[in-house]
């Protein structure tokens, strides 16, 4: 996996989680894996977020991990140096932009508008996150800019469920989809990982 247009077919689904008990990244990486989701992206909202992605790196290796959220240089460097295989922002600043691209990792960058976009075209981009998806016009949205803008493929996250997501995976020019109904607190919570799993078995059939 070199580019960021490798990470969208990699799994219908990618699972966005968020990890607030280090003990849980392995088995919840475990469970989306056993269920057949070959990729995770571990969001850096919480203080154990970082070592989350280590454990991962280290005690999961089969599925492709990585750091979403990332919202400055220092995440990205950090989210590196702790294992992470690609990176993902909700939004691009000059500067993240420049830090993403030092880490030599690849990388999803966000963007919810056609200027965005092809602003990150000019950079040489062309796999992107959408986001938020729902809020930001959803399927439709992406419908209409297929068009003029073919050479571009997106990874909508942001309010998209099980039920919605057919609508977004049956566009040429969406890759995947980032979920978090894959991983609820409620469940993490509750340590039912056969719960997760089968979760994941549900998304990767989705396609």
């Amino acid at each position: 996996m070199t580019t960021g247009t490798d990470l969208l077919a990699l799994s219908p689904v990618m699972p966005v989680v968020v990890i607030d008990d280090v003990d849980d990244a392995v088995p919840t990486a475990r469970a989306l894996h056993a269920g057949g989701i070959g990729v995770i992206e571990l969001t850096l909202r919480t203080p154990v977020a970082l070592a989350a992605i280590e454990r991962v790196a280290t005690e999961v290796p089969d599925i492709v991990v990585g750091a979403g959220t990332v919202t400055s240089s220092a995440q990205a460097r950090q989210a590196a140096e702790a294992g992470a295989k690609f990176l993902v922002t909700p939004g691009c600043t000059d500067a993240l932009l420049d830090a993403a691209f030092a880490t030599g990792l690849p990388f999803l960058p966000g963007s919810s508008t056609v200027s965005e976009a092809m602003r990150l075209a000019e950079r040489g981009l062309h796999a992107l996150k959408f986001f938020p998806a729902e809020a930001s016009g959803g399927a439709a949205f992406l419908k209409s800019i297929a068009g003029p803008l073919p050479q571009l493929r997106f990874c909508p996250t942001g309010g998209i469920t099980v039920s919605s997501a057919p609508s977004y995976l049956a566009l040429p020019n969406v890759g995947c989809i980032g979920g978090s109904w894959l991983t609820p607190a409620k469940l993490l919570a509750a340590k039912d990982f056969a719960a997760v799993e089968k979760l994941a078995a549900e998304a990767a059939a989705l396609r």
